[in-house]
C-alpha cells in the first residue's frame, strides 16, 4: 500500500509527463505491488443518433485499436521512464464512450492452499463452464468479491493508509523540518 500523498504524486507525475494531446483527461491512476496502471479517456467517435449497438460497439472498438496503434511509441517512452523511476511495470488503458479497455497488463501469479471445500467451490465453476482452470475460478472469485464489496474494500484500504500514517510518525520516524509558520 502506498500513502495518499505517494499516491498523488505518482498521478501528477503522469499528469505532468503525459503530452497534452494523449488523452482527453487522465482518468486514473493506480498502483499495487507490480505494477501501475494508467488509464485515459479518448473522445468517443462521432456517430448518428439511429446507429445500432453493434456499429456503436464496433466503432468504439476500432476508436480504441486506432489510439492504442498510434500512440505505442510514445506510451513506451513514457513507460520506460516511470519504470526506472518507480521501479513498477508500467500499464494502459483508456475509456472511450463509457466503455474500458485495458492493453497489455501484468497477471501476477498468487499462490494459496485451499481445503477440500474450496476447492470443491472452484471444481463447481469449472464443471459448469464458467471458469477454465482452478486459477480462472479463483479469479473469477475474486472479481465477484471486489464487484459486491467496493465500499467495504474502500473503507479497508483507508483504515490501512491511516494505519501508515500513525506508523510513519513512530519514534523510527525520520525528524521533520518545521514549517515556516510554525517557526
Amino acid at each position: 500500500m502506498i500513502t495518499p500523498e505517494q499516491r498523488e504524486k505518482l498521478r501528477g507525475w503522469f499528469a505532468g509527463r503525459l503530452p497534452d494531446d494523449l488523452f482527453e483527461s487522465l482518468a486514473e491512476v493506480t498502483v499495487d505491488r507490480e505494477e501501475i496502471t494508467v488509464i485515459g479517456r479518448i473522445p468517443a467517435p462521432r456517430l448518428a443518433e439511429d446507429v445500432s449497438t453493434a456499429e456503436r460497439d464496433a466503432t468504439v472498438q476500432g476508436r480504441i485499436e486506432e489510439f492504442r496503434e498510434r500512440t505505442r511509441k510514445t506510451r513506451i517512452a513514457v513507460a520506460r521512464e516511470a519504470e526506472h523511476r518507480f521501479d513498477k511495470k508500467v500499464s494502459w488503458g483508456v475509456e472511450c464512450d463509457g466503455r474500458r479497455a485495458l492493453f497489455t497488463h501484468i497477471a501476477a501469479p498468487v499462490m494459496t492452499r485451499l481445503r477440500q471445500p474450496e476447492r470443491q467451490v472452484l471444481d463447481t465453476l469449472i464443471a459448469s463452464g464458467v471458469a477454465r482452470s482452478r486459477s480462472d475460478a479463483l479469479a473469477w472469485c475474486v472479481r465477484l468479491v471486489e464487484r459486491h464489496t467496493d465500499d467495504w474494500l474502500t473503507e479497508l484500504r483507508e483504515s490501512l493508509e491511516h494505519v501508515q500514517r500513525v506508523r510513519s510518525q513512530g519514534p523510527d520516524a525520520e525528524p521533520q523540518e518545521p514549517s515556516a509558520d510554525e517557526e
